[in-house]
């Protein structure tokens, strides 16, 4: 394969990634939006309180959703391994998220309904770009190219005898 074929492949399957990945965020933020509107509107809890509430909820919504959808077809040896390490990625997800929400609303006072929203949905954002390189870099490893398998097991079948050389 030409190396624009193979750099053309590497992107599509680069785009199908990112189409799951946000197919499963997507859905994340719906949860972790209702949840949080949910809690700050049912409780007195303060509003990174009720985001942290919000993102927990999300965290496990989204683990089931990438382990059994968007990265279905990745290596499921270790789950002791990935789970521990989603989580803490997600939680360094969690912390810059929720950061950008307290910094709002603590820092500069920005504390109505609409603006709570708009910084929470700032600070998913950001922690997003942050959760996709980790998770498919750390958690969510790619299990070996096709070809590199290939090449390995060639290694490991029997050579054909060489000629006997005449003199």
């Amino acid at each position: 394969m030409s190396e624009r074929g193979a750099l053309r492949v590497r992107l599509e399957q680069l785009a199908r990634e990112v189409a799951k990945f946000g197919a499963v965020g997507g859905l994340g933020l719906l949860v972790n939006m209702a949840v949080f509107n949910l809690v700050r509107h049912v409780t007195d809890l303060p509003v990174v309180r009720a985001s942290l509430i919000a993102t927990v909820v999300a965290i496990a919504f989204n683990y089931v959703g990438f382990r059994y959808f968007a990265y279905k077809d990745r290596d499921k040896t270790g789950r002791t391994k990935e789970l521990t390490l989603f989580l803490l990625f997600s939680a360094v997800g969690m912390v810059i998220e929720n950061g950008v929400l307290y910094a709002a609303t603590y820092g500069f006072g920005w504390d109505g309904p609409l603006w709570s929203n708009f910084f929470k949905f700032l600070g998913i954002g950001i922690g997003t770009l942050f959760r996709f390189w980790s998770y498919r870099t750390w958690v969510f490893r790619a299990l070996p190219a096709r070809e590199a398998v290939q090449t390995a097991e060639s290694f490991l079948e029997p050579r054909p005898d060489p000629a006997p050389v005449r003199r």
